[in-house]
């Protein structure tokens, strides 16, 4: 967080150059899970925000195999961001949501296709039993790997309005059981939920600096098309934030957040065809420029009210 155009937060592409020394993307894929809240296990609805593909698994071509998503995807990242590696993204719904055989299987697909470095594999806290987590800690012996866990609240109340069908205490079981297994963490956090205030938003980010993740990705809360939140927003029982106001309360999170912590994503959006609030936050890079000149106006960065406020 040093340097000319340095940023004051502390980046997971920084650290994927520090590692890779070359341009490295993530390419989403679809292998095909489901989730223990929509195949009936616990629900069949789904959370509130959750569209029919999964959440935030926009753009992925379900029509291929999963050798074939990344060697589409390697096409579009190389001419887009002149990628050179890549990582294989298992984003759309509970990507440890089968057998460890059937999971050994699609892994392997994914790192055996040329210049694949490594994997990011999102998932549910209540989906790593113990023998998944044994095989994923075999797996980060092998290749560069994050467990990505949707936690989204610390608070139970807006866990049960979500319909997570999970509380905090499962995902700090998860989070322990994960680092106890050597691996690399990263929080999904949603900013904007209904009846939160902004100290309870920010809190959180002293929960995860207490818990000790190694990562954190911070969604403001968007309304997608069809999606139950869609039908709560048309009735006018949720409000989503405006652009300068979620832009300061990322600046606050991240102050108050631990700078060892990466940040692999300040802001997310549903894509244009579905997406239909907030409007704003499809101009992503507007969104990050905003926070950038926020926290050099502030003469700020992760972490500084934590140094701040220690005694003398």
């Amino acid at each position: 967080m040093t340097g000319p155009g340095a940023k004051r937060y502390n980046t997971f592409s920084d650290e994927l150059k520090r590692i890779f020394s070359c341009k490295v993307q993530r390419i989403s894929v679809d292998a095909g899970f489901s989730c223990p809240n929509r195949d009936g296990s616990l629900d069949i609805a789904g959370c509130i925000f959750c569209g029919g593909h999964g959440s935030g698994s926009h753009g992925i071509r379900r029509d291929l195999d999963i050798a074939a998503q990344l060697e589409d995807g390697k096409e579009i990242m190389r001419r887009k961001y002149r990628a050179s590696k890549f990582i294989a993204y298992f984003q759309a719904y509970s990507n440890t949501y089968a057998a460890v055989g059937r999971l050994r299987e699609l892994f392997s697909e994914a790192l055996a296709v040329h210049d694949v470095v490594g994997l990011i594999i999102a998932t549910r806290p209540d989906c790593l039993p113990d023998d998944i987590l044994d095989y994923l800690q075999e797996l980060s012996r092998q290749t560069y790997l994050w467990l990505e866990l949707g936690m989204q609240s610390m608070h139970d109340r807006s866990l049960e309005l979500i319909n997570r069908r999970h509380d905090h205490s499962c995902s700090v079981d998860a989070i322990a059981r994960a680092k106890s297994h050597g691996l690399r963490v990263c929080a999904h956090i949603i900013l904007g939920l209904p009846g939160e205030t902004r100290e309870e938003m920010l809190d959180m980010a002293g929960e995860l600096t207490r818990l000790g993740v190694d990562g954190v990705k911070l969604h403001l809360l968007h309304v997608m098309k069809g999606t139950r939140l869609d039908e709560m927003y048309g009735r006018g029982e949720v409000q989503v934030m405006c652009r300068d106001e979620y832009a300061g309360l990322v600046c606050d999170f991240l102050e108050r957040l631990d700078p060892r912590i990466l940040i692999h994503r300040l802001t997310g959006d549903g894509g244009h065809d579905n997406l239909v609030a907030p409007l704003w936050s499809l101009k992503k890079f507007e969104i990050l420029n905003l926070i950038d000149a926020e926290m050099g106006r502030r003469g700020t960065s992760q972490g500084s009210a934590l140094t701040t406020s220690q005694p003398a």
